[in-house]
């Protein structure tokens, strides 16, 4: 099993450029093709009264901006991927990232997420939290700053649901690659005896793919994603593999415990499943 197509977004700013380093280097590992999608939308015009449609003249020298950035982000991206052994494509358009990556995702096995400043703009950026809930991918987030990824260790952060299994067999490629994997459960105190089980399962079933595998229990009062991020640190896993929980708030997906501990860490890469 292997990654097919990988997708990432493409902007021109600096510090986006670790996103499609990274992007670059897992479709070459895998020997994937990948799809760059650079889009941004039009930027209202806001007084203080509300937002206001801008004038015609305002509006194309918006338009201009937009599209010098886009061709900019081509340029970028052609120059990343050139010599790329499953090769490339590159689409773009003027247009809201999050639906437009959402739907070019249908044409890709893994999204590369991440690499973003901490402020999001919706005009520029999906974040990545909205593209593991709505596109049906997973997708791999990038520290803002990373040292290149190894996966060479891989935690897996098990809890016996089902987004926890699908975040198990999205990551199977990066696991055949990979000289260890942990299976870590972090549970309450008095709940390891389940979870010994749980991840001893696991652990056996990648085995039986030819992967290296154990199972590891962590007890503790407060179980989350500080816990889980010491177990990687412990292991030497540069990569933690985990479902996502959360749900929608006012058309915004909202997440808590471990998913947001995670998503707000700068120190690993994330493989998340929903």
């Amino acid at each position: 099993m292997s990654y097919a197509a990988i997708m990432t977004q493409v902007k021109p700013d600096a510090e986006a450029a670790p996103r499609l380093a990274c992007a670059v280097d897992v479709a070459t590992r895998f020997r994937a093709a990948l799809i760059g999608v650079a889009v941004e939308e039009i930027s209202p015009l806001a007084f203080d009264g509300g937002l206001y449609s801008p004038t015609a003249d305002w509006s194309e020298a918006m338009r201009q901006l937009v599209e010098e950035r886009l061709q900019a982000a081509r340029r970028k991206f052609d120059e990343a991927t050139a010599g790329l052994p499953g090769g490339a494509s590159f689409v773009s358009g003027v247009q809201l990232p999050t639906p437009a990556l959402v739907a070019a995702s249908r044409a890709a096995d893994l999204i590369v997420a991440g690499g973003a400043p901490p402020s999001h703009d919706g005009n520029r950026d999906s974040a990545p939290a909205d593209l593991v809930m709505i596109s049906g991918r997973p997708v791999l987030v990038a520290p803002v700053a990373p040292a290149p990824l190894s996966a060479r260790q891989v935690l897996l952060a098990w809890k016996d649901t089902r987004e926890a299994r699908r975040a198990l067999s999205d990551a199977i490629p990066f696991f055949e690659k990979a000289e260890r994997v942990v299976v870590a459960a972090v549970v309450r105190r008095g709940e390891a005896a389940q979870a010994r089980i749980e991840v001893d399962d696991v652990a056996a079933a990648l085995k039986r793919r030819g992967i290296k595998a154990e199972g590891k229990v962590v007890e503790h009062a407060l179980p989350g994603g500080e816990q889980i991020l010491e177990q990687a640190s412990l292991e030497g896993a540069d990569l933690v593999v985990c479902g996502a929980y959360g749900h929608s708030r006012f058309g915004e997906w909202a997440f808590g415990g471990v998913t947001q501990d995670l998503l707000s860490q700068d120190q690993v890469y994330l493989l998340l499943s929903h």
